[in-house]
Formats: C-alpha cells, sequence, structure tokens
C-alpha cells in the first residue's frame, strides 16, 4: 500500500491532473430543449504501470472511478484515469480538498479557480439557460 499524502496528491494533481468541463451535444430527444450540456469533471491520468495510485486516490477521496483508456497512438502507452464527474461529490470532496490543499502552479490553481466558478454556476442552476450556458462556456474556454 503506498503512502498517500496531502502533499503527494496536490504535486501529483499539479503534474498530472485536470480540472475541466466538458461540453456534449445531446442527440437525444429530451425534455430539455437544449442542444449542449455541461459535465464538470476532475481527473488524473497515468500510463498504466502506475495504475495502483489511482486506486489509493479512489481509496483517499471516497468517490470517484479508475479507468482503462487505451492510446493507439504510435510511441504511447495506456493509461489510467481517475476521475470524479458526480458534482455532489466534486462539491462534497473535490473542492474542499483543493481549497484547503493549494495547487502550486499557478495555470493548475487558475483552472481549479475556474472550475469552481463553473460548479457554483451550475449551483445556481445558471447551466439551464441558454444565457447562462454561454457564460459557462466563456469560462471553460479560459481553462489551460
Amino acid at each position: 500500500m503506498l503512502m498517500i499524502t496531502k502533499d503527494y496528491i496536490v504535486g501529483l494533481v499539479d503534474g498530472e491532473g485536470s480540472f475541466t468541463a466538458h461540453v456534449r451535444k445531446s442527440n437525444k430527444l429530451s425534455k430539455i430543449k437544449r442542444r449542449a450540456r455541461i459535465e464538470p469533471r476532475f481527473f488524473l491520468k497515468l500510463i498504466e504501470k502506475d495504475k495502483k495510485i489511482l486506486y489509493e486516490l479512489k481509496r483517499y477521496f471516497g468517490c470517484g472511478q479508475v479507468y482503462f483508456q487505451k492510446d493507439s497512438r504510435p510511441k504511447h502507452q495506456n493509461c489510467y484515469r481517475f476521475e470524479v464527474f458526480n458534482r455532489k461529490d466534486l462539491n462534497r470532496v473535490v473542492i474542499p480538498f483543493f481549497k484547503e490543499n493549494s495547487l502550486k502552479l499557478p495555470s493548475k490553481k487558475k483552472d481549479f479557480d475556474l472550475f469552481c466558478k463553473i460548479m457554483q454556476a451550475i449551483e445556481k442552476g445558471k447551466h439551464l439557460t441558454d444565457s447562462g450556458l454561454i457564460c459557462l462556456l466563456k469560462i471553460k474556454d479560459q481553462m489551460h
């Protein structure tokens, strides 16, 4: 078993982590008459031989999933990805962790701050209006 510390997690996320929001176009007919959805996500990707670290992160945070991610590009290795996309887990676990344990890289800290803005706007229901969704997409566009 690895010794996962808060500082270790911060360093790992500074180097290999990502705070983002995916925009998905909906192909299905639904009651919501929007053509896109915004899905905030926190993830970390490592090569296959380091996947045990991702399972330790999942255990540490008590949420998220670990996925296999095949890479068919020449000279690239298959990877595993630890990802948290459940909004309650992001608000309850991930955001408080990184507010208490600041990221060190300015670019990563900026992405985290923008991620928090997106999450706050979603909590207020801004993503449910066209103008709110456009505002969220503008915030997302500022992310690395």
